[in-house]
């Protein structure tokens, strides 16, 4: 009580009037615990509004975004592997495309040249048939010439004798 005496004599002697204190910079009433106690419960009431539910978002979003992360990661390495394994049966399939395109071919000249082998062989079968077909022709025609040949040579001399 003293110190407040001494304020208010202090005050005094510097020409205030000694009614109510002028407000200072810090003034020790009842507004300091009053505005301390709104303080504390503005913060209470915009924790329990506001930054508790807004937090409980944000780290529901998180919780999300952390899930849907590892998911991705865990698709994308997924999907990583099946390409791979695709690629790898590409390769494969690719390669057997190769050899079975390698064996039609293979086949077809062996076909061809069996085609070719049979049809060289009926052709030199025909041209033999159709030569001894001529040979027998021939011989067949020159046998008829001579009979012929040989009745007019007949006829001739007949002719030629009867005629002398």
């Amino acid at each position: 009580m003293t110190s407040w005496l001494l304020l208010a004599t202090a005050d005094a002697a510097n020409g205030v009037a000694s009614g109510a204190p002028e407000g200072g910079l810090f003034d020790l009433d009842a507004t300091l615990p009053l505005m301390a106690v709104q303080v504390v419960l503005l913060t209470f009431i915009l924790n329990a509004l506001f930054f508790r539910p807004v937090g409980r978002a944000v780290e529901e979003r998180e919780g999300y975004v952390a899930t849907s992360r590892a998911d991705a990661k865990q698709k994308l390495a997924q999907a990583q592997r099946l390409e791979a394994d695709l690629t790898d049966q590409l390769k494969e399939a690719r390669l057997e495309a190769q050899k079975l395109i390698v064996e039609a071919e293979q086949e077809s000249d062996k076909l061809y040249r069996e085609a070719l082998a049979v049809a060289q062989a009926e052709s030199i079968a025909v041209r033999e048939q159709s030569r001894r077909e001529i040979e027998a022709e021939r011989e067949q025609a020159l046998s008829a010439l001579q009979g012929q040949a040989e009745r007019l040579g007949t006829l001739i001399v007949d002719r030629l004798l009867a005629a002398q």
